[in-house]
């Protein structure tokens, strides 16, 4: 109990375990066949990378104001909000089965290639839109974390909450395949991520203690000035930013580069991602685990991104067996670095900022996020496969400026 008399329930780790789970879960049965649907529907590859930065793009503006909120009003009161959201965009989702291919633009264009808008693209883009402006709920969830896990075991606890993503990322797609073999195509799995989304709505409202009793403060402004002025965050926020664009350019290449080269199905990309999934759980378990026991954020990270770097060098000669490979080299350097980065932007960031700081890296995210699945979907048709290789290079620059992370951690060590 403190001075003003609050006695706080000691939160669990598991509950925001579980909803990191069910948000990834719900996303990851819709990503095997998001790029089929939006053909289908009248779009080509640069359509389907707008389609996916249509998420970033507005969580840029959500998520720093969501961020700030949760410092302010409480963890649990804007997880609510962002789950709440993630529902009702998906409502908006199964709104475009229901409507006509009615076409309402014919492009035919040099630069951005053939195709039309239709209603039900229209539907589309704002189901992710609505989403993505209610889509703090990863910085939120981080700040949580930051609540409730003393400093020593921040990297293995971000590394518990991404297994639980990667958990997601193999359920959701094996759900998929089997529930989109149905007669109704993609509307089961579309129905079945609204379903999930609403689950999660429910474990927030009674499983879901608030992190911050007895220390939410009253409203004051912390911007993005008061963000970047905390010494070493503005250098973190960039290695964040050049992670998310090399991922996002692999996101959007990948998935074109494995209908195209590799001649992959649905179920063929499922099959893909959920072995990478559980490459990546165990590397963010046991592996993971040890490895904190000797080595610090900075090594880790180090080590993670060459690691990652290499992975995408593997994937250009669109090679099967190649391929599998990269997803070991993807699972071990991203399950390292990853978890990593996230530990030391939470031990360089105050208790009272940690909403803040987190909603303003989603942002730096975001940003990554809209220049990469546009950049994806356009150095695809130019390079094709080759368009791995600039995704190495950003990964690499990652490399070599974490060096710099070493002298971050002697300073929050001589602070201690």
């Amino acid at each position: 109990m403190d001075q003003n008399g609050c006695k706080p329930k000691k939160p669990r780790l598991f509950p925001l375990l579980l909803i990191n789970f069910i948000n990834t879960l719900g996303f990851g049965i819709v990503i095997p066949f998001l790029v089929f649907l939006v053909e289908r529907f009248g779009g080509n590859a640069i359509v389907y990378g707008f389609i996916g930065a249509m998420y970033p793009a507005f969580q840029l503006v959500g998520a720093p104001i969501l961020g700030r909120w949760s410092d302010i009003h409480g963890r649990k009161k804007i997880l609510f909000i962002t789950q709440a959201g993630t529902l009702f965009s998906w409502i908006i989702f199964l709104l475009a089965f229901f409507t006509p291919v009615k076409t309402l633009v014919n492009v035919d264009s040099a630069f951005f290639g053939t195709f039309v808008i239709t209603i039900p693209l229209l539907i589309l883009f704002i189901a992710r839109s609505f989403d993505g402006l209610t889509g703090g709920n990863v910085a939120v969830a981080n700040a949580y974390l930051a609540d409730i896990t003393e400093e020593k075991d921040r990297n293995k606890n971000f590394g518990k909450m991404s297994i639980s993503t990667n958990l997601g990322f193999i359920i959701g797609p094996a759900l998929a395949g089997l529930l989109s073999i149905t007669i109704y195509r993609e509307l089961i799995p579309v129905l079945a991520a609204a379903l999930i989304s609403l689950v999660g709505t429910v474990v927030i409202v009674l499983y879901l203690p608030e992190s911050r009793q007895c220390t939410i403060r009253k409203a004051e402004k912390i911007g993005f000035r008061e963000v970047i002025g905390i010494k070493n965050i503005p250098y973190m926020l960039l290695l964040y930013f050049l992670i998310f664009l090399g991922f996002n350019i692999f996101y959007t290449t990948f998935t074109l580069h494995a209908i195209r080269s590799l001649q992959w199905s649905v179920a063929d990309l499922g099959i893909y991602f959920s072995v990478l999934g559980i490459m990546m759980i165990i590397v963010q378990g046991p592996i993971l685990s040890e490895a904190v026991k000797r080595y610090s954020d900075a090594y880790l990270t180090i080590f993670g991104s060459i690691v990652l770097g290499t992975n995408f060098i593997l994937l250009v000669p669109g090679n099967v067996a190649l391929t599998y490979l990269a997803a070991v080299f993807f699972a071990l350097g991203n399950g390292l670095m990853w978890p990593s980065v996230l530990s030391m932007i939470s031990k360089l960031t105050g208790k009272d900022q940690q909403g803040a700081v987190q909603g303003f890296a989603s942002s730096f995210s975001s940003l990554a996020s809209i220049a990469g699945l546009i950049l994806g979907g356009f150095l695809y048709e130019i390079l094709g496969g080759l368009s791995f290789i600039i995704a190495a290079a950003i990964i690499y620059a990652v490399f070599l400026l974490s060096f710099r992370m070493l002298s971050f951690e002697k300073k929050v060590h001589g602070e201690d």
